[in-house]
């Protein structure tokens, strides 16, 4: 069986610091997905469902201690802070906010790496517990890894927005759930976003799905009311 490998997000401002240590911790064989500031890297964490943060503090724009608060609000992804300050001030504010380690500048590339190992043996441990995997209309969903499978087996792709859409759905079989409710489960909401941006979601979640609005099996609409999720759960 195939092993996923870890999927790191390095957020560093710094190219040379940024490059250095992704090809670091590609040679070891994790999956590096590396960024210059906050916009490139809540791109890349509202599509996929990385399973660590190494993140500068002091970042231009939004700062890694804002990246953290707001991170950690959402899920339980593992956070290392890096930092060139040695102000007791920075760590302890980080670690108050979720942050689960801090490492200063310049830093051991080996000593990273070894903490690095033991943050993804804790966040595994940790989702393990709280897995939850679900069945229906042929469909497999790990609701903790947000990974959907088809009949077939093939991966499905989903947004954060869908993957929390979804998973609301799930947790909620037969309830007719309001436009509002829903919304609220987004955690990723954009400037703008409102009750209708539900629909859009659905009919997205519906054509991933292959479920026939007209027909159907999955997501039932209760006009005047919202949505309920029809598909028995295996």
């Amino acid at each position: 069986m195939n092993v996923r490998p870890a999927h790191i997000v390095v957020i560093e401002d710094e190219p040379v610091t940024r490059t250095a240590l992704t090809g670091y911790l590609q040679s070891f064989g994790y999956r590096v997905t590396d960024c210059a500031g906050a916009e490139a890297a809540e791109r890349v964490l509202s599509e996929e469902n990385p399973d660590l943060l190494i993140v500068d503090i002091n970042l231009a724009g939004k700062d890694g201690l804002e990246i953290t608060r707001e991170q950690r609000a959402r899920s339980e992804i593992g956070i290392i802070l890096l930092s060139g300050r040695t102000d007791d001030v920075d760590r302890i504010v980080g670690l108050e906010l979720g942050a689960d380690d801090y490492v200063c500048k310049p830093f051991n590339r080996r000593e990273l790496l070894a903490r690095v190992k033991n943050l993804l043996r804790r966040t595994a441990a940790m989702r393990q517990l709280t897995r939850r995997v679900v069945h229906f209309a042929g469909f497999t969903f790990d609701t903790s890894a947000r990974h959907i499978t088809d009949a077939a087996g093939e991966a499905i792709p989903l947004t954060r927005g869908e993957y929390e859409l979804l998973r609301a759905f799930v947790l909620n079989p037969g309830i007719v759930m309001d436009r509002d409710r829903l919304l609220a489960t987004i955690t990723h909401r954009q400037n703008g976003t409102n009750a209708r941006t539900v629909d859009v979601m659905v009919k997205r979640l519906r054509a991933k799905l292959g479920d026939d609005p007209k027909l159907p099996r999955i997501f039932g609409t209760s006009h005047g009311e919202g949505y309920v999720f029809t598909a028995p759960l295996g």
